[in-house]
């Protein structure tokens, strides 16, 4: 069932995601008085699970669901109907058309898919606000692994900034490492003082490579008794609600220090622990039995609160218009290093299992619409890439008219759309490749 939960709301986005694009170069076709000959979504080799006509158009689904198509009259596209070229040209044809309103017809797509992340995302600042773990917030710091400790962090750390940005959101500090192209300078606070460092940018690149960055940071889970059970620890007077803060002389003590460290060195020794108990520091000798325990039961929730921001429906405009460029801003970026062979990011190109499992295996309508509204950007980011056959290669192509008054031959953008073909489906392999590959070893 879980399964095919993800599948359904795969499948539910993706066909509102095409719908939306090729209905942008549909209806602005319609403003110029372009005629649209076929709008489908998903393509349709050879045949079509359904279809109807309505005046000129065609309309239908097809079965391979790699995306979908307009089919525009007088249009070298992916239709290649070189036969209808060849023909004399006709006055509602998109060839017959000045460059400029070419131009809009190209990145009509495109535009749609960002203003519909846009919409979705003030719909969802409005019904949802935005949840986020405030970096204020983490009181006890972070803990980091080893490729953290490389770059200059110590466990404990207070993050302050990067690059002289204040870090709001705990998130913010993965991406700010991930997505960069130099050098960062951090400021932390480490045991009460500022620290500030700089992370060489070779250090961030190995990172990357060797997919360090997942658990590059972990919040620093304070030891908080939630009730004691053992009568040797009541004698020894902890209370709920005691903080533990130093232990053996060890101070910035965490859960992962006391379990995993401290007390299985003490097995049937004393603990001379320093406990935090209503603003005051109160010395205590607990025993530890043979196992490394002491008889208490942590306290695991209401330590990290998130926070909510709330919004109007005037308010959520803006906002939504702001995630929206935001991950714009972001996906553009994580793209760039996809083809700096040196960072090794495409090695995480994923294709249609990778998108699908970013789904979760339960209905979640947030879930949904946040993961649509990301999709629509990736959609759009990569169709205004200059790759022929893609928005961005006509728009390109149409440009270079614009600027030089001369038209690329029919025959020259036969040949890109062939060109742009291979490659993409050299790009759609490799994806897909990836996933098939990652299914067996991971």
């Amino acid at each position: 069932m879980d399964i095919v939960i993800k599948v359904v709301q795969f499948f539910m986005s993706l066909s509102l995601l095409v719908a939306i694009h090729e209905f942008g170069h549909f209806i602005v076709s319609r403003i110029f008085k372009i005629r649209v000959e076929k709008f489908y979504i998903f393509f349709d080799p050879w045949f079509s699970l359904f279809k109807w006509k309505r005046g000129d158009t065609e309309y239908g689904l097809g079965w391979l669901p790699l995306g979908g198509y307009v089919k525009i009259a007088g249009m070298i596209d992916e239709s290649m109907d070189l036969e209808q070229m060849q023909a004399p040209v006709q006055p509602w044809e998109f060839r017959a058309k000045p460059a400029w309103q070419r131009f809009l017809v190209m990145i009509a797509g495109v535009v749609m898919n960002v203003l519909l992340a846009m919409m979705i995302y003030s719909g969802i600042c409005y019904s949802y606000g935005t949840s986020y773990l405030a970096n204020e917030d983490v009181k006890w710091g972070y803990a980091f692994n080893e490729a953290g400790e490389r770059m200059g962090f110590k466990d404990g750390d207070k993050i302050i900034s990067i690059d002289d940005v204040k870090i709001d959101d705990v998130n913010e500090i993965r991406q700010m490492l991930l997505l960069t192209e130099s050098d960062r300078r951090v400021v932390v606070e480490r045991e009460g003082v500022k620290v500030d460092f700089v992370i060489p940018f070779d250090e961030l690149l190995t990172m990357r490579r060797n997919k360090e960055y997942a658990d590059l940071y972990t919040l620093r889970v304070p030891f908080v008794v939630d009730s004691v059970a053992a009568m040797s620890a009541v004698e020894a007077g902890l209370k709920a609600g005691d903080e533990v803060v130093a232990c053996n002389g060890r101070k910035d003590i965490d859960v992962a220090t006391m379990t995993e460290e401290i007390l299985p060195s003490l097995k049937g020794d004393t603990a001379r622990m320093t406990v935090l108990r209503a603003g005051e520091n109160v010395e205590l000798h607990v025993p530890v039995n043979a196992e490394g325990k002491i008889g208490v039961k942590m306290k695991a929730e209401g330590l990290f609160e998130p926070r909510t921001r709330t919004y109007t429906f005037f308010e959520s405009i803006p906002a939504g218009v702001g995630m929206a460029v935001d991950t714009v801003v972001e996906y553009w970026q994580q793209l760039k290093l996809i083809f700096q062979p040196k960072t090794k990011m495409y090695e995480e190109l994923g294709g249609f299992i990778a998108i699908g499992n970013i789904f979760p295996s339960e209905w979640d309508w947030l879930r949904f619409w946040t993961m649509t509204a990301f999709l629509s950007v990736m959609l759009a980011v990569l169709n205004i890439l200059p790759i022929p056959g893609l928005d961005g290669g006509h728009a390109l192509f149409t440009l270079w008219e614009m600027i030089t008054g001369r038209k690329p031959s029919d025959k020259f953008l036969e040949v890109m759309q062939y060109i742009g073909f291979a490659i993409l489906l050299a790009l759609v392999i490799y994806a897909n490749g990836n996933d098939i590959y990652r299914l067996f070893t991971n």
